[in-house]
């Protein structure tokens, strides 16, 4: 036999040392050292991330399901073909669409107007389905405006035979089916809203022309948009009857 080698204490400590560490020699040569990948966070604090953009408006071709906007006008009949949602006043609906032959309003009351910047006839609508303009007593299928009504709690209005507040004068608090009959005249040359809108009917049972009657002093017929003093039927603009 040989003789035994000699450890030194120098390498029994190293050794030892990479026994304790777990530590293995590193290999000769050159080599590639392979770290792992952190991913970035996907963490945005909610405070700080910016609101999504909202559109009051949107323009679609597809089918007649409901939209969740209060109000969708359809270019077909039983709300097919294309279709517009809007859910705020519009002063020109023309560039969005052709015609208009149904309307659905899933919310609030509106008034449509047969031509932009709300002039024209006048149509109010309330929350349902209007498969063809006949429902809402349209007389063709042109609308180029809309406006949302506001909601009231309560509703009062002052009429007058004459103009400028002249004359005998009636209050009322209630839906008039039919002024004739109520107060024995139908012709009303101002009227004074002091609470809530209103809609106003040439004709009694709320048939004929209708005219938005917004909170305000209306001097004479012209300023409601009339063509005559006539009124048969005057109803509180309300989102159930």
């Amino acid at each position: 036999m040989g003789p035994k080698p000699t450890i030194s204490p120098t390498d029994s400590d190293s050794k030892e040392k990479k026994r304790e560490h777990g530590n293995t020699p590193a290999p000769a040569g050159p080599f590639v050292l392979f770290l792992p990948t952190q991913q970035p966070s996907r963490y945005i604090d909610r405070a700080l991330r910016p609101a999504p953009h909202r559109t009051s408006t949107s323009i679609s071709h597809g089918e007649g399901e409901r939209s969740g906007r209060p109000i969708t006008f359809y270019e077909d009949r039983g709300f097919q073909g294309r279709h517009y949602e809007c859910s705020s006043d519009h002063a020109n609906l023309q560039p969005y669409f052709s015609r208009c032959n149904s309307v659905r309003v899933d919310s609030g009351c509106w008034m449509l107007y047969e031509q932009p910047n709300y002039s024209g006839c006048q149509y109010f609508l309330r929350r349902g389905d209007y498969p063809d303009y006949q429902q809402w007593m349209g007389l063709s299928d042109s609308i180029r405006s809309c406006r949302l009504i506001p909601y009231a709690s309560s509703h009062r209005i002052r009429l007058y035979e004459k103009e400028d507040y002249r004359g005998q004068m009636v209050e009322i608090t209630e839906d008039c089916p039919s002024l004739q009959d109520r107060f024995h005249f139908n012709d009303i040359y101002s009227l004074n809203v002091l609470e809530g809108c209103w809609v106003l009917y040439e004709m009694p049972n709320y048939r004929g022309r209708q005219y938005l009657l917004r909170p305000g002093e209306y001097r004479r017929y012209r300023d409601w948009g009339a063509m005559n003093a006539r009124v048969g039927s005057l109803r509180r603009v309300m989102d159930f009857y």
